[in-house]
């Protein structure tokens, strides 16, 4: 393995040592590792909201978002992740005059995605431990009643990244609320330790915010289910995280 250390800095906070480390990037090139711990295409991918879409974006809109959050907390979904408790069930409408109506998979719900009843029920058949849902009051314009829709959070974590044998910048930094950050800009290529994956199909990992991990098997549910396959993606978006 090679670590290649990009910039380094150490500045006095106070803390009980008086030292705290700061502002440290770390290139992991997964260079000299075995072959059976390298990141393999096609075992592992980032699965995300389809942004090639174009267009307005979907026009569905809380109607009671004001009523489920609890000041100061601009977002509904917790720092921990999974839901809070909710005083009412989320409503949601769609205004054409925002954009498009939803497809199955899409992002940006005050922290949560918004999720369809076929792709709710793939993600339950394949890992119903790793999803986390709450059912929407879902209006369309005219006032009639829309298509079941859901609020998804994947609510499994799992410290599985195999740094060693993946290439991607970690930032080293007091700034970030777990000490690190993996940084997946700039291209990343991905491993993960089987005995810590240990059957799961979805997870994130404690170290890079936003991003989902699946496994082959519910990439291969979803497709069959005939989402997130290029030209009709509903929303959902693939990238083998050995090569994103």
């Amino acid at each position: 393995m090679e670590w290649l250390e990009e910039d380094a800095g150490i500045v006095t906070t106070g803390g009980s040592s008086g030292l705290w480390l700061h502002g440290i990037v770390y290139l992991s090139t997964g260079r000299g590792m075995s072959k059976d711990k390298q990141a393999r295409s096609g075992e592992f991918f980032i699965l995300e909201p389809d942004i090639r879409r174009g267009g307005r974006g979907h026009g569905v809109v809380f109607a009671n978002i004001d009523a489920l959050l609890d000041p100061p907390r601009r977002i509904l979904r917790p720092p921990g992740g999974g839901f809070p408790l909710l005083r009412q069930s989320p409503s949601m409408i769609h205004d054409p005059a925002v954009g498009d109506p939803p497809e199955d998979l899409e992002g940006g719900m005050s922290g949560y995605w918004l999720v369809s009843d076929r792709l709710k029920r793939v993600f339950e058949c394949v890992d119903p431990e790793g999803f986390a849902f709450v059912e929407c009051v879902y209006t369309l314009q005219d006032g009639s009643e829309g298509p079941r829709y859901f609020l998804c959070d994947v609510v499994r974590t799992l410290d599985a990244l195999d740094e060693a044998a993946s290439t991607l910048r970690i930032e080293v930094s007091n700034d970030f609320v777990r000490g690190k950050y993996y940084n997946f800009a700039g291209g990343v290529s991905l491993s993960f330790r089987p005995e810590i994956v240990d059957g799961a199909h979805v997870f994130r990992t404690p170290y890079s915010g936003r991003y989902v991990i699946c496994d082959r098997l519910l990439h291969h549910a979803v497709m069959t289910a005939g989402i997130g396959i290029e030209g009709s993606s509903g929303g959902v978006w693939f990238e083998d995280a050995a090569d994103y």
